[in-house]
């Protein structure tokens, strides 16, 4: 197995840094990814979603902009014919049905968390992030100066999904930012 690289590496120093007195971000990046994407046809939909949720353990595929997770690990709904299987090898589909395609190497995985978590976000990305619009649980696509990212709402936090090529330019980003809070690179 090729030994992977953090897209990050040089970039990434743990620590405190910013203002002082309580840590308000705790930034992580989170490493040995594991993501598939699973791509239906419009009238295959179902089959594959119910493919993806019998692969791991679920009720059902979850809808646009939303997630499950359970002990064999995610399903991600990103866009309406693609979920990300997150934690967990993805099935099989043949190509009348979909296409899978592991895209485990080309994203890095960040976590933001923290009592200033959601106020970070927000302050990067063009999104709702209340409690009633997106709850744990919930899944956007957006763009981060331009960036096209992906944004998952956990228990622990954050999860932002960044292209590998743009993932130090994004840091920089979120790492500037993160300072007038009081953060914490763990």
């Amino acid at each position: 197995m090729v030994d992977r690289v953090s897209a990050l590496e040089g970039h990434y120093t743990p620590g405190r840094f910013g203002s002082a007195g309580d840590v308000g971000v705790t930034l992580t990046e989170v490493r040995d990814l594991t993501l598939h994407q699973v791509a239906a046809w419009p009238e295959t939909i179902g089959e594959v979603g119910g493919q993806i949720a019998e692969l791991l353990g679920a009720k059902s595929a979850p809808g646009p902009c939303s997630s499950c997770t359970n002990a064999a690990g995610s399903i991600l709904r990103i866009e309406p014919l693609k979920w990300w299987v997150f934690g967990a090898e993805a099935p099989e589909v043949s190509d009348e049905m979909g296409a899978t395609l592991d895209i485990s190497h080309s994203r890095t995985h960040l976590r933001i968390s923290g009592p200033k978590a959601a106020v970070l976000v927000n302050r990067v990305l063009p999104l709702d992030l209340r409690a009633d619009a997106f709850g744990v649980g919930a899944v956007a696509s957006s763009a981060l100066h331009h960036v096209g990212v992906t944004l998952w709402h956990t228990e622990k936090g954050y999860e932002l999904f960044i292209p590998r090529g743009f993932a130090v330019a994004v840091w920089e980003i979120i790492t500037e930012t993160a300072a007038q809070f009081g953060a914490e690179v763990i």
